[in-house]
């Protein structure tokens, strides 16, 4: 007896990671095992950059934080340590925000808590 294998459920699989490589560069596009190691690398980058973007913008809001806090005498860990013991609970986007786009109110709060 022959052997039978499934070509519809093959060909689905191999359509799904072609359709996912749509963009890549020269081979990586249109061959099958270039491209399936493409996106199989690119799949694991997406994953750990998921997790990476929020480490960077907690970075970011931090270093906004600090440069509004210095404006006005303070640095960043005692402006921190300032709004724990006031009890202002606003997190540190909402903080970078307020530094950036609103700084009339940013100064507010350093002031009640200077």
């Amino acid at each position: 007896m022959p052997r039978s294998v499934n070509v519809v459920a093959a060909r689905h699989r191999r359509k799904k990671v072609m359709k996912l490589a749509k963009g890549y560069f020269g081979r990586r596009k249109n061959v099958w095992t270039v491209a399936k190691n493409a996106v199989e690398k690119g799949l694991v980058y997406a994953y750990r950059d998921r997790k990476v973007k929020k480490r960077d913008f907690r970075a970011l809001w931090i270093q906004r934080i600090n440069a509004g806090a210095r404006e006005h005498g303070l640095s960043y860990s005692q402006l921190m340590g300032a709004l724990k013991k006031a009890n202002i609970d606003l997190n540190r986007k909402v903080l970078a925000d307020l530094a950036m786009n609103h700084p009339e109110a940013f100064k507010s709060i350093v002031d009640k808590v200077k």
